[in-house]
């Protein structure tokens, strides 16, 4: 009886045929940003004003258009409504997105008074007023400017997985913003754009949400970003200090605090053309940017996503100033990686970029402190740091470096040539120093000798050394034996702790003695 009841109600749609309605009219339509759809009517209208094309009657007709249609397609829906509840059909479904026309949809709209905008700002042949560039980067913001998700969620999952074999992420909303950002870049190129006026709209602020825009996901957007940073930095002259600053900046919590940043390659990248064009003598302003924020960014685990840049830009410095190699040379033994050897085999590729425009003067300043790591990396059992190490010696400029300095540097790291020519598991490591042991006897065979004579009596020392200890830990183990069977504690004679102190603390005195 309740079945045959509840059999005469009328029927209302599913929630999920209202979804599936809703998700091709409404949630389309507010995924929009409604802001930047009603400031881009302003953007028409500062064109209508400077002689443009566009106008807001464009926007507005196609919007009023649309508004009527839906409109009209509601009105009986809400009739129906309020009809009789006995009414078979209650509600209407709306039509699905692929049914409206394409002058009625909102995204359609917009993408083509974006291209009309971005069209007529490559056209224009009058400069632009001050209520035109208002407008238009009142547009810009409203369309560009975003916050990013949070990633410090993100940050506890990196060492999880290696960020090289990661998938580049792609902007669903990248059709939009790529007009965007060309009309940004057509904007600022354009010879019509007066910097002396525009720089009111495109101001420190704008320049800093400009800035926060480098650590999106999207390397499509970072790549945008950096030629319009440039051009920028290139037009706008006032703005060049506060840009250095900021990116600076950028540098410095990267270093210092979050090590997560998705536009340090792209930014670095600007920088190598900036520091280019320095003048001579550098500013003491230059030189603490070297100093306190590129050499620094060695120190992060990801450096090798934008160590190439970086390479670049500090290479950039000593050939500027040769006289700032021995600072770069000693900032980079200061962040030398110990436990990763593909970060290794990095900085000694750039550590010979950097020895190449490296004069004797400033060479002599650091060549100890350089030999001495020089020579760990020769003695890795890593092959390609030791390998990548020995490659030094292929530089015609750096070989002669050192030949110069061979009284030096040959007592450091001939203990690391001697023991790889017999000790070294990897072939190609041997031969290769079998290589640089002849350009050393060949430059200098006495010193040569000398070198040889003084490892092999250290070899032999060593040895000693190593003989002692064991036979002083025999004898505390015959002595533990003897007394294991009662269980009293093991006294130790003075003469056998005496010498087991000796041998570990100073092992000099106990060979000497």
């Amino acid at each position: 009886m309740i079945k045959q009841i509840l059999g005469k109600l009328p029927r209302k749609p599913s929630k999920s045929s209202q979804n599936d309605s809703n998700g091709d009219g409404v949630n389309v339509n507010s995924s929009l940003n409604p802001n930047s759809l009603n400031n881009s009517k302003p953007g028409s209208a500062s064109s209508k004003s400077s002689g443009s094309r566009l106008s807001n009657g464009t926007l507005n007709s196609h919007s009023s258009s649309l508004n009527k249609s839906n409109e009209g397609k509601k009105t009986a829906p809400l009739a129906s409504q309020a009809g009789p509840v006995s009414a078979p059909a209650v509600y209407e479904a709306l039509p699905s997105f692929q049914d409206v026309p394409s002058s009625e949809r909102e995204k359609d709209i917009k993408r083509q008074t974006l291209l009309e905008l971005v069209d007529y700002i490559s056209s224009v042949i009058s400069k632009f007023n001050e209520v035109a560039m208002q407008e238009i980067t009142r547009m810009l913001a409203a369309n560009l400017f975003r916050t990013f998700p949070s990633l410090n969620h993100d940050n506890k999952l990196l060492e999880m997985y290696d960020l090289d074999e990661e998938e580049p992420a792609m902007d669903p909303a990248w059709p939009h913003l790529q007009i965007v950002y060309e009309l940004l870049l057509r904007f600022v190129a354009s010879p019509e754009t007066d910097a002396k006026l525009a720089k009111r709209y495109i101001d420190h602020s704008f320049v800093l949400k400009l800035l926060d825009l480098f650590d999106s996901d999207d390397q499509r957007e970072r790549e945008y970003l950096k030629t319009i940073l440039h051009r920028i930095y290139g037009k706008f002259m006032v703005h060049r200090p506060f840009i250095r600053k900021a990116i600076n900046n950028i540098f410095y919590r990267f270093i210092f605090e979050t090590e997560k940043h998705n536009g340090i390659a792209e930014l670095l990248e600007i920088l190598g053309s900036i520091i280019n064009g320095f003048a001579l003598p550098l500013k003491e302003e230059h030189k603490l940017f070297l100093v306190r924020a590129l050499i620094p960014l060695h120190k992060p685990k990801c450096a090798s996503m934008y160590h190439q840049q970086l390479s670049y830009c500090i290479t950039q410095f000593v050939e500027k100033d040769f006289k700032l190699a021995d600072t770069v040379i000693r900032g980079l033994l200061k962040y030398w990686p110990l436990t990763n050897s593909s970060k290794e085999v990095m900085f000694l590729g750039e550590l010979e970029e950097v020895l190449e425009a490296t004069q004797a003067a400033e060479f002599q300043r650091c060549m100890v402190p350089l030999s001495r790591q020089i020579g760990r990396c020769l003695s890795s059992s890593h092959f390609q740091v030791a390998e990548r190490a020995l490659f030094l010696w292929n530089n015609d400029h750096i070989r002669n470096l050192i030949i110069q300095n061979r009284k030096l540097i040959l007592p450091i790291i001939f203990p690391a040539l001697e023991r790889n020519t017999s000790g070294h598991w990897n072939q190609a490591v041997q031969s290769l120093t079998l290589n640089v042991r002849k350009i050393f006897s060949d430059a200098d065979q006495s010193l040569f000798d000398e070198c040889l004579v003084r490892f092999k009596e250290n070899e032999m020392k060593e040895k000693e050394i190593q003989e002692k200890r064991e036979l002083t830990w025999k004898q505390l183990e015959d002595v533990a034996a003897s007394t294991a069977v009662s269980n009293k504690a093991v006294l130790v004679s003075r003469f056998v702790s005496s010498t087991a102190i000796a041998s570990s603390t100073s092992p000099k005195a106990t060979a000497g003695s």
